[in-house]
């Protein structure tokens, strides 16, 4: 008798005996019980932010606070200095939208993409934000995703200049262009500045670069990538946080972290968003020394992260290994990993990759998933700025989203976003 699960378009058959057992049962038992921990993921992505919509007002969901419900910002709260301090502001406004479109495409119920809808009439405003390179973090989940889903090009116009503001922030030197991370352009401090994270929001001018037939986004994401390669990664493929440059050479005046243990550490979420960006960069431009470069960031995040497959929140704090752990940087390279399965060439390591994403995405469901409804996240053990003691050992709503968008990449490729085209060569 023929048993089939079939879900997103991935069947799993098994029409063998069931009295003969052999390693091929215990990997389809194995598979069958990865997807109902997928579709538990899921129904759970579905069913949360369904009830908390009712509470949330005009306020987005950042962090969870340690009674697990949800702390809140508006959208319209930017980043700015205060003093000689730096708030970054709602950064995390567009990753709720981009779950309420993850529920829609799980569930097929209108009423998600209704209620994302009304979140953009909110999110909308930022993409006249000059403060900020966030405005990629806030626009592509949300507003591309919405016009990817719907088709209705006011997402995507909205997108559009949420990129062309983006892409004023490029800083010429003679070293070559970078993106500025923070603050407003005619102030030093902002024109300076850099941050790996950066590396992430990229996609808002890649996608934009497709939409408006316009290879000038392409080129100054490019751009950014070439300097941070040569700023942010250092000889053994870890990377700083922050770069400082000398506005007058285009030298690296200094390397920082804001949110990682020490200046000369590895913050593995950091080394998370360059992977992400790498990738993407490849995608982008459709050149292997990006992808090869993400694989060699890949490696040295696995091997210091070892066998859990989740990382501490950083690599060298001297706690190890009582410390705290960020799964959000597991959820972020994920994402990374299906999408360098689509797009490596080489059908061995595209497989790798893949296996590694479906590893972690198992890891994160079985040991990591808020399931009780008091804890309203997805992703228990996200860590977003322990110097600040800020969503420490939280759930926090970039991981969450991260966290679905893989799952999206594995189970429903093209639904959330288009998938990556395979790369030239072998």
């Amino acid at each position: 008798m023929l048993s089939e699960i079939v879900y997103s378009g991935i069947v799993f058959c098994d029409s063998r005996p069931r009295q003969t057992r052999t390693s091929d049962d215990h990997r389809a038992e194995d598979k069958t019980l990865t997807e109902k921990l997928f579709l538990e993921a899921f129904d759970l992505g579905a069913s949360k932010p369904l009830v908390d919509e009712a509470k949330l007002g005009i306020s987005f969901p950042y962090v969870t606070l340690p009674s697990g419900a949800w702390d809140t910002l508006p959208a319209s709260h930017s980043a700015g200095y205060q003093g000689v301090n730096w708030s970054h502001g709602n950064w995390f406004c567009g990753f709720w939208v981009g779950l309420l479109i993850v529920a829609y495409l799980h569930t097929r119920d209108e009423k998600y993409i209704g209620l994302a809808r009304e979140r953009m009439l909110l999110v909308a405003p930022r993409a006249s934000d000059g403060n900020t390179h966030d405005i990629g973090f806030i626009f592509y989940p949300s507003a591309i995703a919405l016009f990817h889903v719907t088709g209705d090009e006011q997402y995507a116009d909205v997108a559009a200049r949420a990129a062309d503001r983006l892409r004023r922030r490029l800083i010429m030197t003679p070293r070559g262009s970078y993106i500025s991370a923070w603050g407003p352009l005619n102030d030093v401090r902002g024109r300076r500045s850099s941050a790996i994270d950066t590396m992430a929001n990229l996609p808002l001018l890649y996608w934009a670069a497709q939409y408006t037939d316009d290879a000038s986004f392409t080129l100054a994401g490019e751009a950014h990538a070439m300097m941070t390669r040569e700023a942010f990664i250092r000889q053994d493929h870890s990377t700083y946080h922050a770069v400082e440059y000398d506005l007058a050479t285009g030298e690296r005046a200094r390397g920082f972290t804001f949110q990682g243990y020490a200046d000369s550490s590895c913050w593995p979420r950091g080394q998370a968003w360059a992977i992400y960006g790498y990738t993407r960069t490849a995608e982008a431009t459709g050149k292997r020394s990006y992808l090869d470069l993400a694989e060699q960031l890949s490696d040295y995040f696995l091997e210091r992260t070892g066998p859990s497959l989740v990382p501490p929140w950083d690599f060298d704090d001297p706690a190890a290994p009582n410390m705290l752990i960020d799964t959000s940087a597991s959820a972020i390279v994920a994402s990374a990993f299906a999408d360098m399965a689509a797009l490596h060439p080489d059908p061995d390591k595209a497989a790798v990759w893949g296996r590694r994403a479906h590893d972690i995405l198992t890891v994160l469901c079985e040991r990591h998933l808020a399931r009780d409804d008091g804890h309203r996240g997805l992703l228990r053990h996200g860590c977003y700025s322990k110097p600040h003691n800020q969503g420490v050992d939280s759930a926090v709503m970039f991981g969450d989203f991260f966290f679905m968008e893989a799952l999206c990449s594995v189970t429903m490729p093209g639904a959330l976003r288009a998938t990556p085209k395979r790369l030239p060569g072998g």
